[in-house]
């Protein structure tokens, strides 16, 4: 993946190959507060890289 512009949207199942986590786990961690969600106008939710990006720095 190359997501160079901060404000690049990533789906859940990026975030969740770049935590090694299931992508129902990011999900659960959007609704818990712990990471942003946009919402697209289909419904679906995508990330900032920006703020993933400084979470995995951070963890």
């Amino acid at each position: 993946m190359q997501a160079t512009d901060p404000e690049t949207l990533l789906k859940p199942a990026e975030v969740a190959a770049m935590f090694r986590v299931d992508p129902k786990t990011i999900t659960r961690w959007a609704r818990a507060g712990q990471l942003t969600a946009v919402h697209t106008l289909g419904g679906h939710r995508r990330y900032r890289y920006s703020e993933v990006s400084r979470l995995l720095k951070v963890g």
